[in-house]
């Protein structure tokens, strides 16, 4: 840039290439002044662009929140969300509705639980994100059923300052599924006990049919016969054990356990069994151990299950055949339970039939009600013991008793 004092009107040349320069500079500056112009109309339009699609995107938002309030206000199970804070911030009709409180405000579950009664606050503690629960709830018009499902949101943070969504609660009447399912219930029982009576009264007619005949032989024979008596006393005792079955079954109560001498106890049971082995001409053996086992058991209880085990081997050997049992202790670390097995060379069980033994009603000949060994399996573990079984096709079954001694 020249300086003003260096330019005299006696150097003409000097001030016209000053003037040229300032031209210069203000072609230049109008330059950029255009091109600034141009750049503030690309941006405005480009803001208002923006601004026009932020207002449809705001707008569209707000159209979806209304759509989706919309179909949760109408769906048929109750909604029920949480953020961080455990706070409720929505809850839909149809969940006021299930919970009993329609007009209250409610804004967390303790409020809920003073409005309801429904502990929803410790409903959630004890369960994980993914358990359902189902809830009895009792209200004037009745009792109602509640399945409730808890499902936390991805992404919640619990310790962040601002409250998030954090977990949605799904509320669902299932009174009607549960009166269906006690009456198919109830159905089914009696379906079982229509199809148990009339076995039990096959099984039942027989031995009453054996006990008048050998009852009106014994009355008209002043000898009194001991073969009849035995038969007597067969029938009588295969009644009791089909009577005892079905209580054991389908009773109430519980045992009373006190301490046994289990080889006494064997004793006692096996002669209680041997007249129905003797009316069936089947050998019947009871090998004791040496050493005497004390257990904390029922008489009656094991009593029940050695008639059991005894009558069916009886019932699957044939004439001549043998049945045995054995007593015996199995050396075992951490102690030394007794084990009692009942044995027979009889028919054996198949192979299809194995896993099914144990079932209340399931009967592999159909013959009998099949309650026997259900029972069994029910006292070895109301003994604090178990049941298992063997066999082979042609050679016998052995089941084994185990039970744990004092």
């Amino acid at each position: 840039m020249i300086h003003p004092e260096a330019v005299t009107l006696h150097d003409p040349r000097m001030l016209a290439d000053a003037f040229s320069e300032f031209i210069s500079a203000s072609t230049q500056l109008e330059a950029s002044y255009r091109e600034l112009q141009r750049r503030v109309a690309h941006l405005s339009v480009e803001l208002a662009d923006r601004n026009a699609a932020l207002s449809r995107s705001l707008a569209e938002n707000d159209r979806m929140r209304a759509t989706l309030q919309q179909m949760i206000d109408s769906m048929p199970c109750g909604v029920l969300v949480l953020d961080t804070a455990q706070m409720i911030v929505m809850i839909n009709p149809e969940g006021r509705r299930l919970l009993g409180i329609q007009s209250v405000r409610v804004r967390s579950l303790r409020d809920v639980f003073s409005a309801s009664r429904i502990n929803l606050e410790s409903l959630g503690a004890a369960t994980n994100d993914q358990s359902d629960s189902e809830l009895c709830v009792q209200s004037e018009t009745g009792t109602r059923w509640l399945a409730i499902g808890r499902r936390e949101l991805a992404g919640a943070q619990p310790d962040t300052a601002k409250a998030q969504l954090r977990s949605i609660w799904i509320l669902r009447d299932i009174t009607a599924g549960k009166q269906a399912e006690q009456e198919r219930e109830a159905a089914r029982r009696a379906v079982t006990l229509a199809e148990i009576s009339t076995v039990l009264a096959h099984e039942i007619r027989n031995p009453l049919a054996s006990l008048e005949l050998f009852a009106g032989l014994i009355a008209e024979d002043g000898v009194k016969n001991p073969q009849w008596i035995a038969h007597l006393r067969a029938g009588i005792r295969t009644l009791s054990g089909t009577v005892n079955n079905v209580l054991s079954l389908n009773g109430g109560g519980s045992l009373r356990f006190a301490r046994l001498d289990l080889k006494a106890c064997m004793h006692g049971a096996v002669e209680f069994v041997r007249p129905i082995a003797e009316q069936a001409n089947v050998s019947l053996r009871f090998i004791p151990s040496d050493e005497t086992a004390t257990i904390n058991g029922n008489e009656d209880g094991i009593r029940q299950i050695i008639l059991n085990l005894i009558c069916n081997a009886i019932r699957h050997t044939a004439v001549d055949g043998k049945v045995e049992v054995l007593m015996m202790r199995l050396p075992r670390e951490g102690g030394s339970p007794i084990v009692i097995e009942v044995k027979d060379n009889g028919c054996g069980i198949p192979n299809d039939q194995m896993q099914r033994l144990f079932e209340a009603g399931f009967s592999g000949t159909g013959e009998t009600p099949g309650l026997g060994l259900a029972v069994c399996k029910r006292l070895m573990s109301q003994h604090g013991g178990f049941i298992r079984v063997s066999s082979q096709l042609g050679h016998g079954s052995s089941f084994q008793l185990e039970f744990p001694t004092i």
